[in-house]
Parts: C-alpha cells; sequence; structure tokens
C-alpha cells in the first residue's frame, strides 16, 4: 500500500502542473488570465441588471471559472444562461462547479468557444468582464450582432465609442466599475 503513495503523489503533481501549463497557454493566447469575479462586484452587477422577463437568455462572454455565471443562474432561475469561454481548465472548472451547484443544463451551460464568434443575436443579456483589448474587438461585434434592446453589463472596463446608460462604482479594494448599456441600432443601419 505504501508504494502507492509516491506513484499517486507523482500523478497529482503531473496533473496540477499540466492544468498550470494549459491555463498558462490559454493566458498567453487571450492576453489575460481568468480572473474569478469577486462577491461584491457579483452583487453590484446583480443590482445593476435588476429584474429580467421569464426566459431571457443571458451571456457570459469570458466566463473564466464560471463564478459570475452561476450567480446569474441562481438570480434568474426562469432565465437560461450560457458561459463562453475558450481555455479548457477553467471550462471544466466552471462545468464542474454547475454540476455541484446542481443547476441543469437547461439553466446554466458552458461552452468552449471563441467568444468573439459566438452568435450573440438571441441573447438579451450580455455580462463581460474582460480586459481593454478584447472589449475593443468585443464592440463592433456586438454592435453587428447583438439585437436592439438587448442589455450589456461590462465589470471594470467600457466599450470604446459606446456611451453608457449608467455607470455604478463598486465597494471594492479596487473601486470597480460596473457598466450598463442597451444596443441601440441606428435606423440608417440597414443589411442588404
Amino acid at each position: 500500500m505504501h508504494e502507492l503513495y509516491p506513484i499517486l503523489s507523482w500523478t497529482l503533481t503531473a496533473i496540477v502542473l499540466l492544468a498550470v501549463l494549459m491555463i498558462f497557454a490559454a493566458s498567453v493566447r487571450n492576453g489575460i488570465t481568468p480572473m474569478p469575479t469577486s462577491r461584491p462586484v457579483r452583487r453590484m452587477v446583480m443590482r445593476e441588471i435588476g429584474r429580467l422577463p421569464e426566459g431571457c437568455e443571458i451571456v457570459e462572454a469570458g466566463a473564466g471559472f464560471g463564478t459570475l455565471a452561476l450567480n446569474l443562474a441562481r438570480r434568474f432561475p426562469l432565465c437560461r444562461v450560457t458561459g463562453v469561454e475558450n481555455s479548457l481548465v477553467p471550462l471544466l472548472v466552471s462545468r464542474l462547479l454547475g454540476r455541484f451547484n446542481r443547476l441543469p443544463v437547461s439553466r446554466l451551460v458552458f461552452r468552449r468557444g471563441d467568444l468573439f464568434e459566438y452568435p450573440y443575436e438571441q441573447a438579451d443579456l450580455i455580462v463581460c468582464y474582460l480586459h481593454p483589448a478584447a472589449m475593443r474587438r468585443l464592440g463592433p461585434i456586438l454592435r453587428e450582432r447583438a439585437k436592439e434592446g438587448a442589455k450589456i453589463v461590462s465589470v471594470f472596463f467600457a466599450f470604446d465609442g459606446w456611451e453608457p446608460d449608467s455607470a455604478a462604482v463598486c465597494g471594492d479594494l479596487h473601486r470597480t466599475k460596473v457598466y450598463v448599456y442597451h444596443v441601440r441600432k441606428h435606423p440608417l443601419d440597414v443589411r442588404v
């Protein structure tokens, strides 16, 4: 039995090292590491979202470890939440957290994918906690793909060239800002 301990110890060490390397590689590719959303910021996001009608489609772009998406699914039990993440380790952790919290796939799902390729056309609410370069890239995509009236909540960073409907300051250590936008299509923005 004691011969098994070193094998298990080395196996566990190898798994942890592989996970860390995978997170590092994805972080280099994405330009940022996955960052869990703190409790005060999650509370502020929920407050800024307010109420949502039954059946809303919620998308978290760049879901990371899934802490914000899990809170969204709990706060809005009659809505469907989709977390989009391209990094495998945070995606697996978020899926495990969803199962551990007994949230059915009909209400909460985490998809592996590129947040810049995601079809936002059906989303009623889009939530993101991304870095400035990703925000600059995502802004025009949401202007084009998100439907008229969709609400967008951004944590920490604002969209360039967008006027927020509101910007609340969280009472956390970083004085994190939470920006709220609504997609408004210009009447001349007609696709031919």
